[in-house]
């Protein structure tokens, strides 16, 4: 074994292979290039329990475990969203032939490296070596990036990237995602646009449609997006961003057959079978969504990447379909997370609600009104969001259907709507969640007209010449209603009309307050923690 490394001679590696075989030659590879001390595991799930409780340089890990639904970008997505892998730590995908492909494209925004089999002692040394010094050498890239100081770290990344300095493609990625949290989508543009036209390289191309997109543009990111998935029809990303843009479009069926193909790229992915299981519920595909949805709980229940409204949506299915054992089982795993995690008002919200139907499926009248009174006296709550709304009103449907009569409910569907009736898309939304009742359906629509005609007449004052009067109209009626639409509005008229608006900075106030308040939810029920809002980019570990 040779010592005589001293990149390699202090650093602790985990080896994580199912293959006893495999797993020993990765073993003795590593030592024989001189590092300090490897440790090993055959199965994921001891791989993350040893990553949670210790901390290591190198990582190898197999993409394929026989006897496993998981792989090991499974795991490698997962330990990214519970943030247990820090930028000093090197991840290695060893893969096969088969999924090659895959691997390469996640090696372009996750990975650090990736290792094809047959793989030799040298190519092994080669790679880990190379990519322990890009971790050095961008070092104080990473430092910024941890301490949050996005804007110098996009600078350094892009000086090294125009100098085309060591490691400057990385450096330019980095700098692009930077630049998109930062909202410079022009500058990460050009950035996508320089390296995609220089190398060719599939997540530039994928940059470059997130970025139109982001700006405004997404008729020209689809057709970005269509030339890369001819191109590239296993880039699961692509088809992410794509399901984004339907989504935020109001077109949920283009939406979920999107989704259908992320999920035939990576059957295994926890977050991609949430959102074709809640697209597929939306849309009343009810047998798809039961499978999608069973299928990621079995895949994923204990995976920081499980999104629980996953439970709360197979409640409703199971409830429709009279289902009361399975029904009852999904209630005793929302208020297990709900007991485990006090703090979390959504997961609280999300038991009462599924709570609500055990206790109508019982016939418990009095406790089942009591759950319901419960969960509607929350809706003025800061984070009562739309995927709460959704909730409610998919509860208070089904007490309808049942003839039990709540004589606040009309009250309290007329203020999510005002609430929550920001686009047609949203108020689109909160009508699938009713079923699409005709007395629920015409509240909400009732308000949705409602909102847009107090945007229109509070900018009748800013056309005439009366601006501050607009953002005081919009500021009142924002509040009044927390519609996010309205608050929005208030601050783009303000910003527009700054110079001739004296009382701008106590207008300024109110509106950031109003925002911090009632604007910081994404207007649409949540299809997973994080899959289709951040999808697509270089996973930046803050």
């Amino acid at each position: 074994m040779r010592q005589d490394n001293p990149e390699v001679h202090d650093c602790k590696a985990l080896v994580i292979d199912g293959n006893n075989n495999s797993r020993g030659a990765l073993v003795n590879m590593l030592r024989d290039i001189g590092v300090g001390q490897v440790s090993q595991t055959s199965r994921l799930v001891d791989a993350r329990n040893e990553l949670v409780l210790k901390s290591f340089d190198i990582v190898l890990c197999d993409y394929h475990f026989d006897k496993s639904p998981m792989t090991g970008q499974d795991l490698l997505d997962d330990l990214k969203a519970s943030a247990l892998l820090p930028y000093s730590t090197v991840f290695v995908m060893v893969t096969g032939e088969r999924s090659y492909l895959k691997v390469a494209e996640a090696a372009e925004s996750a990975l650090d490296s990736y290792l094809l089999k047959p793989h030799s002692a040298g190519a092994l040394e080669e790679r880990v070596l190379q990519a322990l010094r890009r971790k050095r050498v961008l070092g104080y890239v990473f430092d910024a990036i941890r301490a949050g100081d996005f804007a110098n770290a996009a600078k350094m990344c892009l000086k090294r990237f125009s100098a085309r300095d060591e490691f400057w493609l990385y450096a330019g990625h980095v700098g692009a995602e930077l630049l998109m949290r930062l909202k410079d989508h022009a500058s990460a543009s050009a950035i996508y646009t320089n390296v995609y036209e220089s190398e060719g390289l599939p997540w530039a191309k994928l940059g470059m449609a997130r970025a139109e997109f982001e700006s405004g543009q997404a008729p020209k990111a689809i057709r970005i997006l269509e030339s890369l998935i001819e191109d590239c029809p296993s880039y699961a990303d692509a088809y992410d961003v794509m399901c984004r843009i339907h989504i935020e479009d109001g077109d949920l069926g283009a939406a979920l057959e999107t989704s259908r193909d992320a999920s035939r790229s990576t059957p295994e992915s926890i977050t991609r079978l949430q959102a074709q299981g809640m697209l597929a519920y939306l849309l009343g595909q009810t047998k798809e969504a039961s499978q999608a949805l069973d299928r990621a709980v079995r895949v994923g229940i204990k995976s920081k990447m499980f999104d629980h409204q996953t439970l709360v949506m197979m409640g409703l299915l199971h409830f429709d379909q009279r289902e009361s054992g399975e029904l009852g089982r999904v209630l005793a795993r929302l208020e297990h997370a709900a007991q485990s995690r006090p703090g979390s008002a959504r997961l609280q919200w999300m038991a009462t609600a599924v709570g609500t139907l055990n206790r109508l499926f019982a016939q418990e009248l009095p406790g089942c009104l009591a759950l319901g009174r419960k969960l509607a006296e929350d809706i003025a709550h800061t984070e009562f969001d739309c995927e709460a709304a959704f909730n409610l009103l998919a509860v208070l449907v089904r007490l309808r259907r049942a003839n039990i009569q709540l004589p606040e409910a009309d009250a309290w569907v007329d203020e999510l709507s005002q609430r929550f009736c920001v686009s047609k898309a949203s108020c689109d939304m909160l009508c699938i969640a009713t079923g699409n009742d005709a007395a629920y359906r015409a509240l909400i629509q009732a308000a949705h007209v409602g909102i847009g005609s107090m945007a229109e007449e509070a900018m009748s004052h800013a056309v005439s010449g009366s601006p501050s009067i607009t953002v005081e109209a919009l500021l009142v009626k924002g509040a009044q209603t927390r519609n996010a639409k309205l608050i929005e509005l208030a601050g783009a008229v303000l910003t527009r009309h700054a110079a001739s608006i004296d009382l701008f900075d106590a207008l300024s106030t109110r509106v950031q307050d109003l925002k911090m308040r009632y604007c910081q939810k994404a207007p649409q029920v949540s299809l997973g923690k994080n899959p289709l809002r951040a999808t697509g980019g270089l996973q930046l570990r803050v």
